[in-house]
């Protein structure tokens, strides 16, 4: 089973999630898989009160946190992980079924060096999912295998289910026992967001987005950074790098 340390570390953030029946239905899964830390990303306020389908889970959604934006929901994340249906989208993320996340999701919650971070699993809305924009906050995806009609895959699952389905998994995987393991801690998605804006502001000062528009835009810019896993003290080098030439464009300039 997840350690109560374990449990606190992971947050479920709902985005644009519009029914508040489904908002109830995710925070009892969480009550049910002892989880205790929800945030809500909304453009208007979530009518917490009216999701009666929250069963014993009134302690969640009195806890709930409604941000204000996506990145101030995960900024002291270290691991943000995305949930897809797929469909037609063209994904640019690494894309795993849910069995075979949950073994990586567990292994960042065990590692045993630096500062233990928290671990975002991020759900859409129940009609278009995480937006194009919301996936490039993201480390990688997930998504959960569904039947094949007629050579075509069911899309869609309700939200409250596939919260408590991604949560079986990872604590039916926790009962399997794993090693901690001696890696660095992984930069957050706050400094992530600091070193994105850094490049975006570096490649506008030196004229590449003049001669590249197509290859500056900030969610491809996201998706670049978090391929390259970096740790804490990395990102820590890379700003100071780009304010160091930020500094000497802005003079030439």
């Amino acid at each position: 089973m997840l350690t109560p340390e374990e449990l606190d570390r992971i947050h479920i953030v709902l985005v644009r999630a519009r029914n508040p029946n489904n908002v109830g239905a995710a925070a009892r899964a969480m009550h049910d898989f002892g989880l205790r830390h929800l945030r809500v990303v909304n453009d208007y306020p979530v009518p917490f009160e009216s999701a009666r389908s929250a069963v014993d889970a009134s302690e969640v959604l009195t806890s709930a946190v409604a941000c204000p934006s996506l990145a101030e929901a995960i900024a002291d994340c270290t691991l943000v992980v995305g949930t897809t249906a797929v469909g037609e989208r063209d994904l640019q993320h690494p894309l795993l079924p849910l069995p075979e996340a949950a073994p990586r999701i567990l292994a960042e919650l065990r590692r045993s060096t630096g500062t233990p971070g928290h671990i975002a699993l991020l759900f859409g809305s129940e009609k278009t999912g995480l937006s194009n924009e919301e996936l490039s906050h993201c480390n990688w995806l997930l998504t959960i295998p569904m039947q094949q009609r007629d050579g075509e895959r069911h899309l869609s699952m309700n939200l409250g289910q596939a919260v408590a389905v991604c949560l079986y998994e990872l604590v039916r995987g926790a009962t399997v026992a794993a090693s901690p393991t001696e890696t660095a801690a992984p930069a957050s998605a706050a400094d992530l967001e600091r070193l994105t804006t850094l490049l975006y502001e570096t490649l506008e000062k030196s004229g590449y987005m003049r001669r590249h528009p197509a290859n500056s835009e900030p969610e491809q810019l996201r998706r670049l950074l978090r391929r390259f896993n970096l740790n804490d003290a990395d990102a820590a080098i890379w700003m100071g790098i780009y304010r160091q030439l930020l500094f000497r464009l802005r003079r030439c300039n």
